[in-house]
């Protein structure tokens, strides 16, 4: 079949896990029974080992088109022919209750809209990323497919043939009117497969989930410009959400690659701290204080689990697990052979010092507009800033998680004073004790440092690291923490560098920000990689409160985002990074990009309404 554009995806999901279904009516990616479990069907992986499970039309001359059902996550694929119309509508049930361990089901109904369609449906399970054997068990009732470590059932209501070599197949001719529903659920061990839906339970099933999505978003504020696009954002970011404890996946997929043919092949599939204070943020300037107020436990918890020697780990499983050890699948050939896969991420043992700025401003945001911190947690917080003001000195591996040796990161600097700024102000706000002191004394010594030693006279801009001459889109932070005010000259001066084209010494390509320049070699991995979208929208907030006193400035930030909006996909999601031709590279979809719309999008919406950019009066928030 060949591998699908990444951008030809969307996704499907029950807040456990996420499936991608591709425009062909391909599914190529499913773990279950959550986010972080093995695969069962990976075939962006490995097209041939991986396994899918895809329903399509035979006829000749199709187009495909995609479309989520409104204000949902339930996706709709749309063949149209010379011989008829037909479409596929997928989505997962939805189970509310915290502590659901039952069983994971995905539904798929195929329905021929205008004239006559024949199908084929392939159902090829690859349990355990391709490495588990499997048994196909068919019956009247529908197919088992049993592996050691966990069994699928698929029912449906047109019989399934063995194609003896894993998988199952069948052939169907749907006429107008007419439907075909399939569903695929986790089974318990010596389980039989179920018997197929009928068609009144099933439009009661999808009656229930359309009615949980829109309840849901109907809670979200916001009202202005660009709502459809944000609340897709929302709506993703809910989905990437693992119900049990609140945590948020950075990414559903693992090991797609930043560059096709090369090794930036990583698994996103767990909660960094940094990702979490970012969603906190948005979900909260939407209105979703429950989902805040879980994640903030989840949070808290983490907290109360530190290192023998005090510190945070940077990322944890979606259930708070620790181990997160790096492994190499080399049995899958990759994404259009982009190898290494990798499960696992080995970063989780890095030291990145600027998780504790996120934390504790994701902390003081949620104190301020959520519910007050207990005194438990705060004695926890306040041992992590005592930690921070022992080593903030050091050097860590960044915020980009490179693995070409340790520096004294600009970025983390800035998060180190963000931490202790946001401790003192927490402080000062409930009265908790605190170490004022020391944490002044520190607070104040990043501040002179970074002025000092990451500033770069010849290139008139703040810099990746100290002593370095490399630009890096992570300093357009800056303005959004309040570490330096947005038309201070050096800020306004760091923003017009990164704001240049490649050839000219900057990071922006036609409105796209890349992160850094890859060839300077700081990230230790061969090959290039393409413009990470997350810093784009970065891009758009820093020049949006620069228009506060320059009207260009904020009519440019409108004209980058509107483009940025023109790279999401044909369903409005967005992977970690653009490539050259405009394509999606990276795990897909990303959340740090969705959260990052989100901001962007709240506040140049507020500064084109009040005709300034809204810095007066701004929650002391980076995001």
């Amino acid at each position: 079949m060949g591998y699908q554009p990444i951008e030809n995806y969307g996704i499907i999901g029950d807040m456990h896990t996420i499936a991608l279904v591709g425009m062909n009516g391909s599914i190529d990616w499913l773990c279950l029974p959550r986010f972080d479990s093995p695969s069962v069907f990976a075939a962006i992986l490995d097209e041939n080992k991986g396994g899918r499970f895809q329903i399509a039309p035979t006829a000749d001359g199709m187009t495909l088109k995609q479309l989520y059902w409104p204000d949902t996550n339930i996706l709709v694929s749309r063949f149209l022919s010379p011989v008829g119309v037909a479409e596929i509508t997928d989505y997962m049930p939805i189970e509310e209750k915290d502590t659901w361990e039952g069983e994971h089901q995905l539904i798929r109904r195929v329905r021929v809209v205008r004239g006559s369609m024949p199908f084929r449906a392939i159902c090829k399970p690859a349990f355990n990323y391709a490495r588990d054997p499997h048994k196909v068990r068919i019956s009247t009732a529908g197919v088992c497919f049993e592996s050691a470590s966990l069994n699928v059932g698929l029912a449906a209501s047109v019989p399934f043939s063995d194609d003896g070599q894993g998988g199952v197949f069948t052939e169907f001719t749907l006429n107008e009117e007419q439907s075909a529903i399939f569903l695929l659920q986790t089974l318990p061990a010596g389980a039989t497969c179920g018997s197929p839906v009928e068609e009144k339970r099933e439009d009661e099933l999808f009656e229930r989930t359309v009615n949980y999505w829109r309840r849901w978003l109907s809670q979200c504020r916001y009202r202005g410009r660009w709502r459809e696009m944000v609340y897709r954002s929302a709506l993703v970011l809910k989905l990437l959400t693992y119900q049990p404890t609140g945590a948020i996946v950075a990414a559903p997929t693992c090991s797609l690659p930043e560059h096709i043919g090369g090794e930036r092949n990583w698994d996103y599939r767990y909660t960094w701290i940094r990702d979490a204070a970012f969603a906190l943020y948005a979900l909260m300037r939407l209105g979703f204080t429950q989902e805040a107020a879980k994640f903030m436990q989840f949070l808290e918890a983490r907290c109360h689990e530190r290192r023998p020697d005090g510190s945070l780990q940077i990322m944890y499983g979606v259930d708070g697990r620790h181990e997160l050890d790096e492994i190499r699948l080399d049995h899958l050939e990759g994404y259009k052979c982009s190898r290494p896969i990798r499960i696992g991420n080995a970063a989780s043992t890095q030291l990145q010092l600027d998780i504790y700025g996120e934390l504790m401003d994701s902390v003081y945001l949620y104190n301020k507009y959520g519910s007050p911190i207990s005194y438990e947690l705060w004695k926890e917080l306040r041992e992590l800033l005592n930690w921070v003001c022992e080593n903030w000195q050091r050097t860590d591996d960044g915020l980009w998680e490179v693995r070409g040796g340790q520096k004294h990161f600009v970025y983390s600097k800035v998060m180190c004073w963000v931490a202790l700024d946001r401790g003192l102000r927490l402080a000062d706000k409930r009265s908790f004790p605190a170490d004022w002191g020391r944490w002044l004394k520190n607070r104040d010594a990043i501040y002179e440092e970074v002025l000092d030693k990451g500033w770069n006279a010849s290139r008139q801009s703040f810099v990746q690291y100290y002593g370095c001459n490399y630009l890096d889109a992570s300093s357009l932070i800056m303005p959004l923490v309040f570490f330096m005010s947005p038309t201070d000259p050096r800020m306004l001066k760091t923003l017009d560098a990164i704001n240049r084209p490649p050839d000219k010494g900057g990071l922006v390509s036609n409105s796209l920000a890349y992160r850094y320049h890859p060839e300077t070699g700081i990230d230790g991995l061969k090959g290039d990689e393409g413009t990470f979208n997350m810093c784009t929208f970065w891009l758009v907030e820093t020049l949006t409160r620069a228009g506060r006193v320059d009207r260009r400035r904020l009519d440019q930030a409108v004209l980058v985002f509107d483009k940025m909006l023109g790279y999401a996909n044909h369903l409005g999601l967005y992977a970690e990074e653009t490539g050259p031709c405009a394509e999606a590279i990276g795990n897909f979809p990303q959340a740090f990009t969705h959260v990052a719309l989100i901001s962007a999008a709240f506040n140049l919406d507020r500064a084109l309404s009040s005709g300034e950019s809204g810095w007066p009066g701004l929650a002391v928030a980076p995001w």
